[in-house]
């Protein structure tokens, strides 16, 4: 990550040093152009929060030398200028009055540009102000695209209404045998930082949990668990984590549209008692792949993913083939989601039930996640698998649970990868990664949800510098919305990692657990399978 601020911190002085601005005044002469500017990211037309930071742009027009932008909404106004390069950077005090007096409202954003023939004014476009605010932090981890080193990757905060980002823990500079480690699937309890995990694999392995300003470490492991945990939810209410534990194996194509295919040979879903360290099994198949859980916000029900596999496998061949055979049939593996009721008093769980039967249509779902409404799941629908953010055709759809209907966030989506998300807790936005840009990096992209359960145009997170997300060449991945930033430190977290084993989990079986390891009293779970 240090070489990329590098070369941010050289970029920007270059900038600096190569000449002044024009002055940000409006030409007194131009011509009216038949066409809006062509900027970049696109931020037309789109909703914003009244508390995002500024949304520089660059204009792109190779026969202008010079330009001005102006933004106009409740009264106030934003002037900026840019040269030849078209970077319009605006001031950030100015940016926050212009929102704040805008909000519920438009804001009208005119582009001039100095071409050799004199001014021209583009034709206008709008950005809507929304009167409820987001989330001021975005966890994320950054990362390589070919990840076959656990090494140079991070999980940093940024703040959504600044450009401030720092990072919460960076893992080992270079690749060494003693240090190497791999962190993941960082993850808070309703969209606080004050209870916080994440996952540490390979060397120093262990999960770090971080509640009160304080880190341990633990290591979830039984002869009846199939690996440590993976993909986690925190209960609401109760000192309970959620993970999943899955057997889990990367594929890489050699002539096959996507690049990358990461699939479940074995999973379950396990419950986590962080006071009293113990762990136990919410639900162990032998011929199902259960993974993704996520709490409703009121506690009471467990949403998941899950996969009956059988079909797929060859009953005469041994299980130690099962890693072959999936990976020869891996476009045919499909998720539903599912949930199981949960009553917080007595730890107990019910009877899975069927959410959305995809595989009946011939596709798959992946990382549900409830709206801290509690109306809504948010989750990906895709053609097959669940590893979504390589899959093209992977979408963001909802479930509108008041009235069972489903339906995709049109507006939101693209025809490229749209996959892992986050609410913010008011329930109006989320944050997804896509691969729109450019097909090969994950960047992350804000979205109105309003009232009426409705997407509307996302928008890529703004940078200080826009073409920030053109020079950096790693991946956004896992983006996690809270209200306050992490506490913790880097160095006490390091700490935690390098200098502590983990105190191990006592295992201790849930009598109300959905155990089936024979496959004969599995039909709950596999409606439309």
């Amino acid at each position: 990550m240090k070489r990329y601020i590098l070369l941010y911190i050289l970029y920007s002085l270059l900038f600096v040093v190569s000449g002044c601005k024009p002055k940000a005044e409006l030409p007194s002469q131009f011509v009216e152009a038949d066409a809006e500017a062509q900027i970049y990211p696109d931020y037309k037309d789109i909703i914003v929060p009244p508390n995002i930071a500024p949304l520089n742009f660059i204009v792109r027009d190779s026969a202008a030398t010079a330009f001005v932008a102006q933004l106009q909404g409740g009264g106030q106004e934003v002037l900026a200028a840019a040269s030849e390069d078209g970077v319009i950077r605006m001031d950030t005090t100015a940016w926050r009055s212009l929102l704040e007096a805008s909000k519920g409202g438009d804001v009208a954003v005119n582009v001039y540009a100095q071409r050799p023939d004199g001014w021209v004014h583009f034709k206008p476009h709008k950005i809507s102000v929304a009167e409820e605010p987001i989330d001021a932090f975005l966890s994320y981890r950054l990362i390589e695209p070919g990840y076959e080193l656990y090494r140079q990757l991070g999980i940093y905060q940024r703040n959504l209404t600044t450009f401030d980002e720092v990072p919460v823990y960076e893992n080992n500079r270079k690749y060494e045998d003693g240090e190497n480690h791999c962190i993941n699937c960082h993850n808070y309890r309703m969209n606080s930082t004050e209870s916080m995990l994440f996952h540490v694999r390979s060397n120093h392995g262990g999960t770090i949990i971080v509640q009160d300003g304080k880190a341990h470490k633990i290591q979830l492991k039984d002869s009846t668990i199939i690996t440590s945990g993976v993909y986690p939810s925190w209960h609401p209410t109760e000192n309970l984590v959620a993970f999943s534990t899955n057997k889990t194996g990367q594929a890489f194509h050699l002539y096959y549209p996507e690049k990358l295919e990461v699939l479940d040979e074995r999973s379950d879903l396990l419950l986590y008692d962080v006071t009293k360290n113990e762990v136990s099994h919410i639900i162990r198949t032998h011929d199902d792949l259960e993974t993704f859980p996520c709490w409703a916000p009121d506690g009471r029900t467990l949403y998941y993913c899950t996969s009956y596999i059988k079909p797929l496998l060859e009953p005469s061949l041994p299980d130690s083939t099962v890693t072959q055979q999936l990976l020869l049939k891996f476009d045919s593996i499909r998720y539903n989601m599912m949930s199981i009721p949960f009553d917080p008093k007595t730890r107990s769980f019910g009877k899975p039930r069927m959410e959305v039967n995809a595989v009946s249509e011939n596709k798959s779902i992946s990382v549900p996640r409830v709206s801290p409404d509690g109306r809504y799941v948010l989750y990906t629908k895709g053609d097959y698998g669940q590893f979504h953010i390589w899959h093209k055709s992977s979408d963001l759809w909802v479930k509108d649970l008041q009235t069972d209907s489903c339906y995709a966030l049109t507006e939101a989506n693209s025809p490229d990868v749209d996959s892992f998300h986050s609410w913010s807790s008011n329930s109006r936005w989320f944050v997804f990664s896509s691969r729109r840009m450019d097909q090969n990096y994950t960047r992350l992209f804000i979205a109105y949800f309003d009232k009426q359960g409705r997407a509307h145009k996302a928008f890529v997170i703004p940078q200080e510098d826009p073409e920030w997300n053109i020079l950096l060449l790693k991946s956004y991945n896992v983006p996690e919305m809270s209200r306050d930033a992490v506490r913790i430190s880097m160095q006490d977290l390091r700490h935690c990692i390098y200098e502590t084993d983990g105190e191990n989990a006592t295992y201790k079986p849930n009598p109300t657990a959905f155990i089936n390891l024979d496959g004969t009293t599995g039909a709950s779970r596999r409606v439309g399978n």
